[in-house]
């Protein structure tokens, strides 16, 4: 059993450190990091961003329509897209008694396509080709077709087909042979028999794909369809943007842009340099303190803080977790508590070898009794990193959110550190003879 932890322990501390050390992590579907900063995600704060200011167009609400509610649902429908998107620690929050909706997105550069992320409306829908008495297309007076909605039967009343049918799965995928991006959707049930409707009707003429009142594609119906189909010739951009706002939904109210603005980083990269080599220092002079102090288990324990930041910083970019300024925070002072762990381990060992217990069986008693005090303390961290989470999401205050998601993981990871990898650290100096009551500063 002991053997087995010691392979999961040096299994786990090398894929960390693999992690870390891999500018870009590409498995299958799964992808993360980049080249900068170990690949790690940045807040607003350490890496800038975009700042977008909207404004709901209230005059639009149906009759009876609730402008609280709508403005609700558009912000619901701005986060599902940002977060689909990618773009972890967004900021959406609604200005108190008005009709403006303010946006940060970290690390967002380009404004244009972020307007269109946020801002689009992606109204989807087909129409048919409007044809004569004798059957023949009617034309414009630009001598292009004239369009008009496709409909179907539904309880006795004609209805537009449109992307209110479609259910939340459509995704992009390149076509083979011609490496073009195609969107794939899905009708719902009432969807998919308008749509078996109107292929039927249709078939052998083109079927018109509007997006935004822009006709996106007229593909000829060969065949009758009924609860799948494609969008084909928009750029791979486009098309991975319809596909986050067909999933999310159309926004209830229409917004403009009143406001937009590149955000540069609030602490700069010289502040954030001097902040790292703080850290250095700072964990530097607790791992000195710890060694001069406890001797053989401040080494241990040394050893074990950095096998901690290592597999911690591997999970904040594996998840990925967005770095603020308040999550490294939340960083340090999960550092603190994996130190304190140590040292109540280390103060019960003391005791015990006073007492007269043999090396051994104080090393054991140590862990043993100093674990209900990690135990009952952690989880109270792990009670309070819930509530602040559910404080920072009842404002929508992302940095708050983010110190607790970085104190609750990084707790739990110097809970397993504290505990077993220090523990094994024991067990691997015993083993090399280090078995003075010397070394442990009795």
């Amino acid at each position: 059993m002991k053997t087995a932890t010691n392979i999961f322990v040096l299994l786990l501390i090398l894929f960390s450190v693999w992690a870390l050390l891999t500018p870009t992590i590409k498995i299958g579907g799964f992808e993360r990091g980049g080249t900068k900063d170990l690949g790690m995600k940045l807040g607003l704060d350490l890496a800038g961003g975009t700042h977008v200011v909207l404004e709901a167009d209230l005059t639009q609400l149906a009759p009876g329509q609730d402008p609280g509610e709508a403005m609700d649902g558009a912000m619901k429908i701005i986060e599902r897209r940002t977060n689909a998107f990618g773009v972890a620690e967004a900021t959406v929050q609604r200005q108190p008694a008005g009709n403006r909706v303010i946006v940060q997105l970290p690390g967002v550069k380009d404004v244009g396509q972020a307007i269109k992320l946020i801002g689009q409306t992606a109204k989807l829908d087909f129409r048919k080709q409007k044809l004569d008495e004798t059957g023949q297309v009617v034309l414009d007076e630009l001598g292009e077709p004239v369009w008009v909605p496709a409909t179907g039967t539904m309880d006795d009343k004609d209805v537009h087909l449109t992307g209110a049918f479609l259910k939340p799965n459509s995704f992009v995928e390149l076509t083979p042979t011609t490496n073009q991006p195609i969107v794939h959707f899905e009708w719902n049930a009432e969807g998919a028999q308008l749509f078996k409707q109107i292929t039927t009707e249709l078939l052998n003429m083109p079927l018109g794909i509007f997006l935004d009142n822009e006709l996106v594609s007229d593909p000829v119906v060969r065949a009758v369809i009924e609860d799948k189909g494609i969008i084909e010739g928009i750029k791979l951009d486009e098309a991975r943007l319809l596909a986050i706002q067909l999933n999310a939904g159309a926004l209830p109210i229409p917004l403009k842009v009143v406001q937009q603005e590149d955000v540069d980083a609030f602490l700069g990269a010289d502040s954030l340099k001097r902040s790292l080599q703080a850290g250095v220092v700072g964990l530097g002079l607790v791992m000195l303190f710890l060694i001069l102090y406890y001797r053989l288990p401040g080494l241990l324990a040394s050893l074990a803080l950095l096998y901690y930041g290592a597999l911690l910083l591997a999970i904040f970019k594996l998840l990925p977790v967005t770095l603020t300024l308040a999550g490294i925070a939340g960083f340090i002072v999960s550092l603190g508590m994996a130190v304190d762990a140590n040292i109540l381990i280390f103060e019960r060992m003391k005791e015990e070898l006073r007492g007269g217990v043999p090396l051994r069986g104080a090393i054991d008693r140590g862990f043993s009794r100093a674990w209900t005090a990690i135990r009952d303390s952690n989880i109270t961290t792990f009670i309070a990193c819930v509530v602040l989470y559910w404080f920072g999401s009842q404002f929508a205050a992302g940095q708050v959110m983010g110190f607790a998601v970085t104190l609750f993981l990084g707790v739990a990871v110097s809970m397993f550190t504290a505990v077993t990898v220090t523990r094994r650290l024991f067990g691997l100096a015993l083993g090399a003879g280090a078995d003075q009551t010397a070394l442990y500063r009795i």
